[in-house]
C-alpha cells in the first residue's frame, strides 16, 4: 500500500497518505535521488520536502505554486505553516487562454424522479414550510411537528426552514433574502409549499410574491399570521391540503440529463485534493458527458486556482464574468477591511493544508475537466446545462443553501474532518479518508479514502455516480435519516 504521493511530476513536496515516522526511507518516483530519509514525523495529509529549499523558494504541489518557503527547509522535513506562506497578492489582471475540452458525450441513464407540471424535475416530494421572517420560525416549527402525520405514500417529508432574516435588512441583504426564499419556493424538490408570513415585515408575502413570480395555487399557499385567529391550526390545515396535492405525484423514469448536482467541500484536509475532490470531479465529468449539470461554488476557495477555471470557460464572455466574480469577492473582503487570504481554517491546517493556494488547488479538483458553461450570481437559477460556477462564500451552510437555491437537486459535500449539517436538499457527505468514514458512519454517506489505498478516482467516480442515481431515486442520506435540514442566507451589510 502506498504511504505517500507525489501528485504531479513538477512537485517538490509529497503528501503522507498515512502517518510517517521520523527515519522512514522514501523512494520518490521519477526522481534521480535513490532515497530520502524523513527527519521528523509527518502526519497524515501533510507535506514533506523532496528537496532542500532555500528561503523564498516556491513550494510546488499539484504542479503549481502553493506558496513560498519562509526559511531554509532540509530535504525530508515537514513543510507546513511554520515554514511556508501564501504567495498570493490582491487584485490580479487575467488573460484568456482557452483550453480545449476532450470530454466525449455519453448515453444518459435514468433515475426515478418526480415530474412537475411546469416540466421541472424533483428528486424529493416534500412539503416545505418557508417563513418570510425569523419572527415566525417557532410557528413554522410547530406546524412542521404537528404535520408529520401527513407524511405517507409518495410524500417524502414535511420540513420547516428557519432563518433570522426578512426584516431590518437593507439594500442587497434584503434582496438576497427575498431571492433565496423565492428560489426555494420554486424548487422542484418541494411538491407543495406553505409560505408563512407575519404581516408587518419588510419581506412580507406580497413583496415576496414579486420574486416568486407565477405560481400554482394548488402547490404554493400563503398564510399571514397577523390575520389569523390561530395561525398554527390554520397552517396545519393548509399542509394537510398540500400533502393531498403532492401525493398525486409519483416517481417515474427521468433522464439524468435533468439532474443538477451542487459540489462543495468543508473541513478539508491534506487528502481532500487527492481522494474525494478528484473523485467528485470525475463524477462531474460523467454526469456532464450525459447531458447533466454540476455547480461549483466557494469563490474565496478558488483564489490561487482561478486561472484553471477561467481558461476552461467556453467563451470570452464567460471568462470576463469569472474574472468579475473573483475580483468582486476580493473587493468584498477589502471593503470590509479583511485580509483576502485569511484562509485556511484551523481545521484545514490541522489536516495538512498550509495556504489558500494549497486549499484552492485541491478544492477546484471537484470541477473535473468539463468546460465552464455558466457563471451564476448569488441566488440566480441555473439556465445552461453543464458545469456552472456560482458566486457564494466558502461558509458551508451559506454556500450549500446557495447551491440549492440555484437549482441543485442534491449537494455532494466532501470533508476530511466531518460535519452533521444538511442543506435544503439531500446533502451527501463524502469522506476523504478511511478513518473518518469508520469513526463517523452516522455522518458519512460515501468513502473516498480508498483512493489513498490504490483505487483510482475514475473507478470510484463510477460507484459515486451509481450512488447519486440511487439517492436521486429516493435513497435517503445520513443527514436526511437524522431529520437534519438547514438554511443559511448570505448577509453582507447593515442590520437595522
Amino acid at each position: 500500500m502506498k504511504t505517500y504521493m507525489k501528485i504531479h511530476p513538477l512537485d517538490n513536496v509529497a503528501v503522507a497518505l498515512s502517518p510517517l515516522a521520523k527515519g522512514t526511507v522514501i523512494h520518490p518516483e521519477s526522481q534521480a535521488k535513490a532515497a530520502i530519509i524523513l527527519n521528523e514525523d509527518i502526519p497524515q495529509g501533510h507535506k514533506f520536502a523532496l528537496k532542500t529549499f532555500v528561503s523564498g523558494e516556491p513550494v510546488i504541489k499539484y504542479g503549481n505554486s502553493i506558496g513560498t518557503s519562509t526559511q531554509d527547509i532540509p530535504e525530508g522535513a515537514w513543510v507546513h505553516t511554520h515554514n511556508m506562506k501564501t504567495g498570493l497578492g490582491d487584485l490580479l489582471t487575467y488573460s484568456y487562454d482557452k483550453k480545449p475540452c476532450t470530454l466525449q458525450p455519453a448515453e444518459p441513464v435514468t433515475f426515478q424522479g418526480y415530474r412537475r407540471p411546469d416540466g421541472k424535475v424533483g428528486v424529493r416530494n416534500e412539503i416545505w414550510i418557508i417563513p418570510t421572517v425569523g419572527c415566525v420560525n417557532n410557528v413554522a416549527a410547530a406546524i412542521e411537528k404537528a404535520s408529520q402525520k401527513f407524511v405517507s405514500g409518495s410524500v417524502d417529508g414535511i420540513v420547516a426552514f428557519s432563518h433570522p432574516y426578512g426584516c431590518s435588512q437593507m439594500g442587497e441583504d434584503q434582496d438576497h433574502t427575498r431571492r433565496i426564499l423565492a428560489d426555494l419556493v420554486n424548487h422542484p424538490n418541494a411538491g407543495g409549499v406553505l409560505v408563512l408570513g407575519l404581516g408587518c415585515e419588510n419581506s412580507n408575502i406580497e413583496i415576496l410574491k414579486t420574486f416568486i413570480g407565477n405560481s400554482d395555487p394548488s402547490r404554493v399557499r400563503f398564510l399571514e399570521a397577523q390575520q389569523c385567529e390561530d395561525e398554527i391550526s390554520e397552517g396545519i390545515a393548509i399542509v394537510k391540503e398540500l400533502a393531498v396535492y403532492a401525493s398525486a405525484f409519483h416517481r417515474e423514469p427521468v433522464s439524468c440529463c435533468e439532474l443538477i448536482i451542487g459540489m462543495k467541500c468543508g473541513g478539508s484536509d491534506g487528502l481532500s485534493g487527492i481522494t474525494a475532490n478528484p473523485t467528485v470531479g470525475a463524477f462531474s465529468d460523467i454526469l456532464i458527458s450525459m447531458g447533466g449539470s454540476t455547480i461549483l461554488t466557494e469563490v474565496p476557495e478558488m483564489f490561487g486556482a482561478e486561472t484553471s477555471l477561467m481558461n476552461r470557460c467556453e467563451n470570452e464572455q464567460l471568462f470576463e464574468q469569472t474574472v468579475e466574480m473573483i475580483n468582486g469577492f476580493k473587493n468584498y473582503f477589502k471593503n470590509h477591511n479583511q485580509t483576502i487570504y485569511e484562509n485556511p481554517s484551523p481545521g484545514n491546517k490541522a489536516g495538512g493544508i498550509s495556504s489558500l493556494e494549497d486549499k484552492s488547488l485541491g478544492c477546484t479538483q471537484k470541477s473535473g475537466s468539463a468546460p465552464v458553461r455558466g457563471v451564476l450570481a448569488y441566488g440566480e437559477p441555473l439556465q445552461t446545462r453543464g458545469l456552472n460556477l456560482l458566486s457564494a462564500p466558502g461558509n458551508d451552510l451559506v454556500a450549500s443553501t446557495a447551491l440549492a437555491a440555484s437549482g441543485a437537486h442534491m449537494v455532494l459535500f466532501t470533508t476530511g474532518r466531518g460535519t452533521p449539517f444538511a442543506c435544503p436538499v439531500p446533502t451527501v457527505k463524502i469522506s476523504t479518508n478511511n478513518q473518518l468514514a469508520d469513526r463517523k458512519s452516522n455522518w458519512i454517506d460515501f468513502n473516498c479514502g480508498t483512493v489513498a489505498d490504490g483505487t483510482s478516482p475514475e473507478e470510484l467516480a463510477c460507484h459515486l455516480f451509481d450512488f447519486v442515481i440511487d439517492t436521486a431515486s429516493g435513497r435517503k442520506t445520513k443527514s436526511e435519516e437524522a431529520g437534519f435540514h438547514d438554511l443559511a442566507i448570505f448577509k453582507q451589510g447593515v442590520t437595522l
